[in-house]
Parts: C-alpha cells; structure tokens; sequence
C-alpha cells in the first residue's frame, strides 16, 4: 500500500502556528508581487474566492469579508515543510517527496491485515503534535489511487478522520464512480475536454475503455493510468520525466524601460533557472528569453517579443547559459518600450550523464566545480549568498510584499517574542 499525506491549505496551516489569532477565519495567502491566491484557508473557499483569483478583483469581497490577506513567505513555508518530511520519514523507510507539502509513503511488505486506519491516524497525530499541521492521508495500492484516497480523506473529514483507505476493489470501483475524470492525476485540461468527448466523464468509465484505443488515443501512460486506477501498480516512479522546460519568469512591480536594468533582471531569472537544472541532473541546449509590454494599458505601445538561442553543447553553467540569454536580449529589446513582464526558458533538457560532446566546442568544467561550489554556500547560507557581479545585490528588485510575516524559523531578529507578565 501507498499513502499519500497532504498538508491541509499547507500555507495558511503554517501562517496559523505562529498567528493562532488567524484560526477559524478566512484568509488568503497570495503569490509573487501579491498578485493571485495561492492558498485559502475552507473560510475563504466558502465565501467564493477561487484558486488564483486576482487579489485586486476580489478587493471589494475581501474588505466586506475582513479577509486576511497574507505575502507568501516562502522562506518560512520551506523550512516547516522540511521538519513535516523528516517526521514523516520516521514511518518508512521509503519516502517520496512529492511536493512542499505532499509525500508519498511506501508500506509495501506490511502485510494485508495492516490496519491502515491506525497508521493513518498515527500520522496525523504526529503531525499535530511535532508540528500543529493538519493533515488528510489517503491509503490505496498505486499512487494515482492514493491520490484520489487523499482527496476523498480530505473531502469527507467526518468520514473517516481525514484518513481514507481503499483496499478492496469494492472501495476502489466506488471512488472511481465518484470522481470526476479531470480530478484524476495526470488528466490535464485538454485531455479532461478529450475524453468528456466520448462520454468519459468518471475514473470509472476510463477503467472501462479498450486498451488500444487509450494506447493510440493518449499513449502507454495512458493505457498504464486505467491499470493504476484498477489497483495494478502500473505508473511507476520512473515515469515521471524530469521537466521538459525550466523557466523562470517575473511581473515587475513597475514597468522599466532602461535596457541595463533588463540586462540584470535576465542575468537573475537564468541564474535561478541553472540551478533548478542543477538540481534535477539536467543540462539544457537551447535557452529562450521574453519581453512583454502591459496588455491591461492598451492605450500604451504594445511589444511582445520572444528569441530562442541554441547553445553550442549542453550545458548547466549560468556562466554559460547567461550569454546566450544576453544575446537573445540584445536581439529582442526595442528602446521607447515599457516593459512589464520577461522571463527565461531553458530547454532541450537532457540528464548530465547522457551529455552528447561536440567536437568544436567544449563546456569549461572548471564551470562544474564552481556551480556545484556556489549551489553549496547557498543552499547552507541562503539563496543569493553568491551571486554574479551583473545581479542586483541591493534588493532594488524586491518584491511587493506588502502583508509579508516575520520568518519565525529561518531568520534570527524574526524569532517569536512572548510578553511575560
């Protein structure tokens, strides 16, 4: 069995363990520059703010509503998020980390008569307990099960405690009837549109379609996914490719013009963007770069330009990769222009041991070394620690972060202050 746990609204659980005054009211936690929701506690969900709703749209709702509005403090939610993975982890020996606040966990070998429901309730009293962070966890036998498990253990808390298992087909068959087929993991917008078209609308009615239609229709992930969803361990670990393209991207707060602040604002996005390669093993052939002029000010020159540069061999060096992305920018900037938003994208991505050497062109690897050196001192030190003489070191380029809170655990004049009296 493979149990999926899930921190609850993982960003506003975290904003309420050090502001319990924000319990048992709504609040939305809000992305870069404070622009869409990214987090909202069962409050705001029920008083109609959508996942990524526009802040500025729901102004009126949020003031009506005494909404509370928080800037995500990313560097408080990586680090809570790493003590929950290490308290997971004391459950089995194999763990698979998911995402900032999702994990799978493996109980192959425990045998069927394992009661799950005990386990499940275990984890989620560590939780509370290690951390104050609700979780729901859903047991099944394949992860796109265990995924469906989380979302019924989530749906339906008073059910089962926040905790669901599905370990018989019975179970099985009736979570498949009762979720819709573009819930299912992997169904993404377009393929959700093709399937409703053939009157697939369920879990279920994918596990009924034939094998070679869904082969030549979506694949060999796609025939794997209906035997996943059957309880037959398909879709693998090892299916799930690293990405086929890294970007980085950014609204500014103010629309600039000056082309040496562009020049900075580039120099950052790929140097983010290389380590994120670095990270995955990856090494990228082509990098891609973008302008954009602010399509909400139509009465402004519109320009929108994009230039796509192949490197000379793969490579993962910001070095490296941020000429090209410079070239790319001379290529593209136009002056008289105000400029809202750019970004970089690298692709061709291929994993570092499969590099393809060229006989003309070499990738200095004194360049490796120093990568590795400076993702070292930052992952330790902080992001940013190191950086290229070209980025801004003066925080020119912050972000809006207007309803930001104190980063209790990472950072030393944030701690928490209790008042004896």
């Amino acid at each position: 069995m493979i149990a999926l746990v899930d921190v609850n609204n993982c960003y506003v659980s975290i904003e309420r363990l050090f502001d319990p005054s924000l319990c048992n009211k709504p609040v939305i936690v809000l992305s870069n520059n404070d622009g869409c929701a990214v987090a909202r506690s069962n409050e705001a969900k029920a008083l109609g703010i959508p996942m990524g709703a526009p802040a500025f749209q729901y102004k009126d709702l949020i003031i009506q509503e005494k909404v509370n509005v928080l800037s995500s403090n990313y560097p408080l939610y990586a680090d809570i998020s790493g003590r929950a993975m290490n308290l997971l982890a004391e459950f089995t020996d194999n763990m698979e980390i998911y995402s900032i606040d999702e994990a799978f966990l493996y109980f192959d070998g425990f045998g069927k008569h394992f009661n799950y429901y005990q386990i499940g309730e275990k984890i989620r009293r560590t939780m509370i307990k290690g951390l104050g962070l609700p979780v729901s966890v859903g047991f099944a036998p394949t992860r796109t099960l265990a995924k469906i498990a989380n979302r019924f253990a989530k749906k339906y808390p008073h059910i089962g405690g926040s905790v669901c298992v599905l370990d018989t087909p019975a179970k099985i068959e009736k979570a498949l009837k009762k979720t819709e087929i573009g819930d299912v993991w992997g169904i993404g917008r377009r393929k959700n549109l093709r399937l409703q078209a053939v009157n697939v609308n369920t879990a279920w009615d994918y596990t009924r379609m034939n094998d070679a239609y869904l082969r030549r229709e979506f694949g060999v992930l796609g025939t794997r996914m209906k035997y996943d969803l059957l309880g037959e361990r398909a879709v693998q670990q090892a299916d799930i490719k690293p990405k086929k393209s890294i970007a980085c991207t950014r609204s500014f707060k103010d629309m600039m013009m000056d082309k040496n602040e562009l020049k900075e604002r580039i120099a950052t996005f790929t140097a983010t963007a290389a380590e994120n390669l670095r990270q995955q093993g990856s090494n990228a052939n082509m990098i891609g770069v973008f302008l954009q002029t602010n399509r909400f000010r139509e009465e402004m020159p519109q320009y929108n330009p994009s230039f796509i540069f192949p490197t000379d061999f793969a490579t993962s060096s910001t070095i490296e990769l941020n000429k090209f992305a410079q070239k790319a920018l001379d290529i593209i900037f136009k002056p008289g222009y105000r400029y809202k938003k750019a970004g970089v994208i690298l692709m061709g991505i291929t994993p570092d041991n499969a590099r393809q050497t060229k006989l003309f062109y070499a990738d200095n690897p004194k360049h490796k070394d120093l990568m590795q050196a400076i993702d070292a001192i930052n992952s330790k030190l902080g992001r940013d620690t190191v950086t290229f003489a070209i980025q801004d070191r003066k925080d020119k380029w912050k972000m809006r972060q207007d309803n930001l809170s104190q980063r209790y655990t990472t950072n030393w004049d944030d701690l928490v202050r209790l008042k004896c009296f």
